[in-house]
């Protein structure tokens, strides 16, 4: 049995967001790739999207969220991530940054670091359903290691058996993902190379004329989009 595809807009987001609060997986656009979702809230959500995907447990995934205010009940936003935040969300930006003591997270989420990586997408549908269900543990669409799927059809096709719902909105514009930033530290450090170049990273941050947001660099144990 595959995952129903429902058209994505106000009814279809609705149906989205029920099987969301039910515990349920979807698969949803973005404004990179596709991706697949599950609650924050739902017990064992986490390790049933690292199961569909077939990934090991030890990489971390982006959590997609509504707002910066949505973002800071989970971290801690220091001022250059708060600069970079407001320069780029919503957008191809994801943060790196220090969770908050008291914010409750599986630990299967933060692949037993501190740290989580959120962003706010510049695509409407993920900020529709986290604003309706929460922050929303989010993984690319596909299984590890293979391509992303950039349409409805495609995400059914490799994991519907696993999935509750697609929503379709048509074909993604892929690409570049986005920019990945480590924000715990006093400079921006670039972990990857996305959308935004590094240089311009480095401008935002308030950095010196020629400097860079440090070099590039495991991101690749992340799979953040």
């Amino acid at each position: 049995m595959t995952a129903r595809l429902v058209a994505d807009g106000l009814a279809g987001q609705r149906e989205a967001i029920a099987v969301l609060q039910a515990g349920g997986i979807i698969g949803l656009p973005t404004d990179t790739v596709y991706g697949i979702a599950v609650a924050l809230t739902t017990p064992g959500g986490i390790e049933r999207l690292f199961a569909v995907k077939e990934r090991p447990p030890d990489k971390a995934i982006v959590v997609l969220a509504d707002s910066l205010e949505q973002v800071e009940v989970l971290v801690e936003v220091p001022d250059l991530g708060r600069r970079l935040a407001y320069r780029y969300w919503p957008g191809a930006l994801t943060l790196v940054l220090p969770v908050r003591p008291d914010a409750r997270l599986p630990l299967a989420l933060t692949a037993g670091t501190r740290t989580l990586g959120v962003r706010v997408p510049g695509h409407p549908t993920p900020r529709s359903l986290a604003r309706a269900v929460g922050p929303l543990p989010t993984s690319s669409a596909n299984r590890s290691g293979n391509a992303d799927c950039r349409d409805a059809g495609s995400v059914a096709a490799a994991l519907g058996q696993h999935l509750d719902l697609v929503l379709d909105g048509g074909a993604s514009p892929g690409g570049v993902p986005s920019t990945v930033v480590d924000c715990t530290g006093p400079e921006p450090r670039v972990l990857r190379e996305g959308a935004i170049p590094g240089s311009e990273i480095a401008r935002a941050a308030g950095m010196a004329e020629g400097s860079s947001a440090g070099g590039a660099g495991g991101a690749e144990e992340a799979e953040l989009r």
